[in-house]
């Protein structure tokens, strides 16, 4: 089994900046993966709910699968979005839980944290520049932790849990969606920065995703499939069918 850490953390640093810059921009065409609102409803997100949002965010929507039925987010509470990007998912929490409640998202793009902060209209949302490994919130601070897409990008998913596990308070949730192998990356795939920014070279088995989560002190409820979602590039939709790469959404709870 891969150990992933046959790639260079600074060119894949590199890579996600470059692209996910290019999600911010709206350039659809340097991607391997699908955006936009077209991708939002084919993964479930309600038109209903899409139309209170800002069109530009969603325009740059990148996620792979739909997880607020599983947040079941209320008002007045406190949400975290990891790997927040131009904000759709945020905004959207931040309709959920009005205005007695609280979103913050972080992400280490600048330019997908510019365009957030600039289509951001409520006190109540805030964006952080900060990795998901190492989380810029107290201890029990969040009552639930989002993700769309994100966690895949991390060379180290155990410690990504860990800290969602330290600031979600006693009852808090985790809810969100990922990609996930059906066989483990291959050392000469996990070593090349622009697959694994594209969501592919990094992404786990899903047993081991599922174990790191776990791990954490996390109570798994949920584990889905989302059918609805597939890479756009020749190439990595061949790195798809080679591992088994596949969407799902999950939901966990710290007791």
């Amino acid at each position: 089994m891969s150990t992933h850490t046959t790639v260079d953390p600074a060119e894949l640093d590199a890579h996600i900046a470059a692209m996910y810059r290019d999600v911010a921009n709206e350039a659809a065409g340097a991607l391997h993966f699908p955006t936009g609102r077209a991708l939002a409803e084919a993964l479930g997100y309600p038109p209903v709910l899409l139309d209170r949002l800002p069109a530009e965010a969603v325009r740059s929507f990148a996620g792979v699968g739909y997880h607020f039925d599983l947040a079941d987010l209320r008002a007045g509470e406190r949400v975290l979005d990891l790997g927040s990007g131009s904000g759709m998912d945020a905004f959207l929490a931040a309709a959920l839980v009005g205005p007695r409640g609280a979103v913050t998202g972080v992400d280490i793009t600048p330019e997908q944290l510019a365009k957030a902060e600039r289509l951001r209209r409520d006190d109540h949302v805030a964006f952080e520049r900060a990795r998901i490994e190492t989380l810029p919130l107290g201890d029990e601070s969040v009552d639930v932790v989002i993700s769309n897409g994100v966690v895949n990008l991390s060379a180290d998913k155990a410690g990504v849990f860990g800290e969602a596990a330290r600031v979600l308070r006693p009852g808090g949730r985790l809810a969100l969606a990922d990609i996930v192998t059906a066989r483990p990356i291959a050392d000469r795939t996990a070593c090349q920065a622009d697959l694994w920014a594209a969501c592919i070279a990094g992404a786990s088995q899903r047993d081991r995703y599922l174990a790191d989560v776990a791990a954490a002190r996390l109570e798994l409820r949920v584990v889905r499939d989302n059918p609805g979602y597939d890479f756009t590039s020749e190439r990595a939709q061949g790195a798809s069918r080679t591992y088994g790469a596949s969407s799902v959404s999950l939901l966990a709870v710290k007791p």
